[in-house]
């Protein structure tokens, strides 16, 4: 469900998208996933699945880097995640460069939302993963949230939680298990000081971000508290969901 009736032509969205990731990964050093709140369940679910794929990882992976495929749009972070003995590919996320039933684990997140075609978009996850495999998914909730950060970063919408669980059915994802996420700062003086940044002084803006801002975020992370189903999503920004092939 997008956020507004007027919602921008595709070409639109998919250009802010290549630009302000292209922009932001070539000034960015590579996280490593140990240090995200994501890491113990991803290590354990990685120790299961040697054949993992991640969707739109930028220089923010969250499975293992070394022999787990990437695929993403942005250059300067495929470059990388190659260097550190990922498996890189170039595509979006609606024509995913691999076979059926490919992976036993995929993650995409903070990905649906950035694509028009979320349906397509989700479609193509399901077909790489195996039936029974665990898929990694993240994605904004409620369109009332919406702000201009929102359309800064490219995205097309925020979903209604109903709407999302429809989408998810529809393809074959079960949720298994759900968590609050999200790294964006509770302070809203803050959020609009990078909103002014980002629309006025964008290089450096990023800058900030990726040396002074996400270190801090890293440092101030809280443990992904993870709940059966789907979680309560009154009040609720950002999702995290293991979901099940079916």
């Amino acid at each position: 469900m997008t956020h507004d009736p007027a919602t921008p032509p595709a070409s639109e969205v998919s250009d802010v998208n290549q630009r302000f990731y292209d922009q932001l990964w070539a000034d960015s050093r590579l996280v490593r996933p140990e240090r995200f709140n994501t890491w113990d369940l991803v290590s354990g679910l990685a120790q299961s699945h040697d054949r993992r794929l991640e969707v739109g990882p930028g220089m923010r992976p969250r499975l293992p880097v070394e022999n787990t495929h990437f695929v993403d749009i942005s250059p300067p972070a495929l470059d990388t995640l190659a260097a550190e003995g990922g498996i890189t590919h170039t595509a979006p996320v609606s024509e995913l460069p691999h076979a059926d039933d490919s992976f036993g684990l995929v993650s995409a997140l903070d990905i649906i939302e950035h694509v028009e075609d979320d349906e397509a978009a989700l479609a193509e996850i399901s077909r790489v993963a195996e039936p029974g495999a665990q898929v990694l998914l993240s994605t904004p909730l409620h369109p009332e949230y919406w702000t201009p950060f929102d359309d800064i970063v490219g995205h097309y919408r925020r979903y209604e939680p109903d709407h999302l669980m429809d989408l998810l059915d529809r393809h074959g994802l079960e949720v298994e298990q759900s968590a609050i996420f999200g790294m964006k700062p509770r302070s809203s003086q803050l959020n609009d000081l990078g909103m002014w940044f980002l629309e006025r002084r964008r290089p450096v803006a990023m800058k900030v971000y990726n040396r002074f801002l996400m270190p801090l975020g890293l440092r101030l992370q809280k443990p992904l508290k993870l709940h059966s189903g789907m979680v309560a999503t009154d009040g609720v920004e950002e999702v995290f969901l293991v979901c099940r092939q079916r």
